[in-house]
């Protein structure tokens, strides 16, 4: 069974640095694609990356483009979040998806089977 556990987030300042981890504790998710979603308040869940089970394709949000990156441990069991000169409208709730790799889009939130609990990311002006 995947479960999704996300972990890193927190308060940082505009500008600075934050590296979000997603980890599967049944270690079943090595063939998966992996997407990193974010919901601010009042908002809809919006995508924000995705990277192939393979870790050879990878996708951004036109917003975050060039300052986040996804990536995958060598082991591929934990997908990361690096996410570097961070603004204000960043602040979300940030959650990490799963979903067996058969290509298609990795973009919208209903392509994703499973879902961790999430974790606040916060920057201040």
């Amino acid at each position: 069974q995947v479960q999704l556990v996300e972990s890193g987030g927190g308060l940082v300042q505009a500008g600075g640095s934050l590296r979000l981890s997603c980890a599967d504790s049944g270690r079943t998710f090595s063939t998966y694609a992996m997407g990193w979603f974010r919901q601010a308040p009042g908002k809809e869940r919006e995508f924000v990356a995705a990277i192939s089970w393979s870790g050879g394709k990878t996708y951004y949000a036109d917003s975050v483009k060039g300052r986040f990156t996804i990536s995958r441990g060598n082991a591929k069991a934990t997908v990361y979040l690096q996410m570097n000169s961070l603004k204000p409208e960043d602040t979300a709730v940030y959650y990490c998806a799963a979903r067996p790799d058969y290509g298609g889009s990795y973009y919208y939130p209903a392509e994703y089977n499973y879902w961790g609990q999430g974790t606040q990311v916060t920057v201040s002006s």
